[in-house]
């Protein structure tokens, strides 16, 4: 399998933890007194909203999050 370059690697974890995020995030909110086929259709319709909604604010505020971490975070291991 072919990979993308390292230089993308930053926006590959943010593509990753959103779409995690989300499923969890979708589960949480799904109604449980659903039949397991309409919960289970209720869940990824709701996942793959929530998930495209927040995959640009992600990929967008990623660079900024690793900078205002960097005023926080010692570079150094001392």
């Amino acid at each position: 399998m072919r990979k993308i370059s390292y230089r993308y690697r930053q926006h590959a974890a943010g593509v990753i933890q959103s779409a995690i995020t989300c499923a969890v995030a979708a589960a949480i909110a799904s109604p449980m007194n659903l039949p397991f086929a309409a919960l289970l259709s209720y869940w990824m319709n709701s996942w793959l909203l929530s998930w495209l909604t927040m995959l640009p604010i992600v990929l967008l505020a990623t660079p900024w999050v690793r900078r205002l971490t960097g005023v926080f975070v010692q570079d150094d291991l001392v």
